[in-house]
């Protein structure tokens, strides 16, 4: 009994309250200290989840595909991306409906602070804390390139910061609904990637993580302005009070501090979206200047030197032909005796 205990204080989530409803009693958590030791163990499992998706998919991937270095280090980061953020959609999509948080927008700010939380929806963000540290690791053990670290510590940072302020801030519902969009802009932009690195004359998902991607910020923006502008400045407890998880509701009732909030969000989105058209408006241009070059290139009267290439047996290996045995596929003058 004494170890079931300590299992369970590693694989459940605690600080487990009775609420009464009008239906009875129900069991809701709210957040504490030892859920850093359940968020431990779970870094575990992210690690040896991330090593079986390396092994048994990723890696006979790239054997069969032979990529480069750096277009090896980017398949690895974007497999692994597709299969967490894929799972993460459905999950997150799974609670927000069966808790309501769609059909019902008000819940999103009603009976603010939600310092009780259902049990879906702590497990749900206790294993995103976990995922997202365990990556901290992994670029130690997946050997990423010095170049790719900032970036990644950036955007690893990023995740922490904002899921782990909705957690602490009990703005959990918010932060479900902003997690959902932002992995399925996020799946669909790793999942091109994919598709790229197999067939690089396939660009047609970049053109459907567009279309998501600008959809995504849309509604992003629409639900900051909703629950910012108009649901926080109405809830019914205005007051500071730490021990309840009141903790800015107040500040919203502030027209000038909510106008200021509104404006900084505003501004971070509109710096979003001028980076993503300038990318694709390169993205465009580079297209169409392979294309006239194409054409100019297949343009009656324009002489064209065409090599026949003679290839042998083995494989191509960044554009180099390999024996399968190893050795050279160059075939060696016999000195004449």
């Amino acid at each position: 009994q004494v170890t079931a205990k300590t299992a369970f204080l590693f694989i459940l989530p605690q600080y487990n309250v009775s609420v009464p409803t009008a239906e009875g009693e129900l069991v809701q958590y709210h957040y504490g200290l030892k859920d850093l030791v359940t968020i431990l163990f779970y870094i575990f499992i992210a690690i040896t989840l991330h090593a079986v998706v390396q092994e048994y998919a990723l890696d006979k991937i790239n054997r069969r595909l032979h990529l480069s270095k750096v277009k090896h280090s980017k398949f690895n980061e974007s497999g692994q991306l597709v299969a967490f953020h894929l799972t993460s959609v459905m999950w997150c999509l799974y609670v927000v409906v069966t808790e309501g948080y769609i059909s019902n927008p008000r819940s999103l700010w009603e009976n603010y602070p939600h310092v009780y939380l259902p049990f879906q929806v702590k497990f749900f963000y206790l294993c995103q804390l976990a995922y997202w540290l365990h990556a901290l690791p992994e670029l130690y053990f997946q050997k990423v390139r010095k170049e790719e670290i900032p970036r990644q510590l950036r955007c690893i940072t990023l995740y922490l910061v904002h899921i782990a302020g909705a957690y602490l801030l009990n703005l959990t519902r918010l932060g479900l609904i902003l997690l959902l969009l932002q992995y399925l802009a996020e799946f669909f932009f790793h999942m091109a990637r994919l598709v790229y690195f197999t067939d690089e004359n396939n660009e047609k998902l970049f053109n459907v993580w567009a279309v998501v991607f600008v959809v995504t910020r849309l509604f992003t923006l629409t639900l900051y302005i909703l629950v910012i502008g108009f649901g926080l400045p109405r809830v019914e407890s205005q007051a500071l009070d730490p021990e309840r998880g009141n903790f800015f509701s107040f500040l919203f009732n502030n027209i000038l501090f909510r106008m200021s909030v509104l404006l900084l969000v505003c501004l971070f989105q509109a710096s979003v979206m001028w980076r993503f058209i300038h990318f694709q408006l390169r993205r465009w241009r580079e297209y169409w200047n392979e294309q006239s070059s194409r054409k100019r290139a297949t343009a009656p009267g324009t002489k064209q030197q065409t090599k026949p290439l003679k290839r042998d047996s083995g494989y191509h290996e960044n554009g180099v032909v390999k024996a399968e045995n190893g050795t050279s596929p160059r075939t060696k003058k016999l000195k004449s005796p």
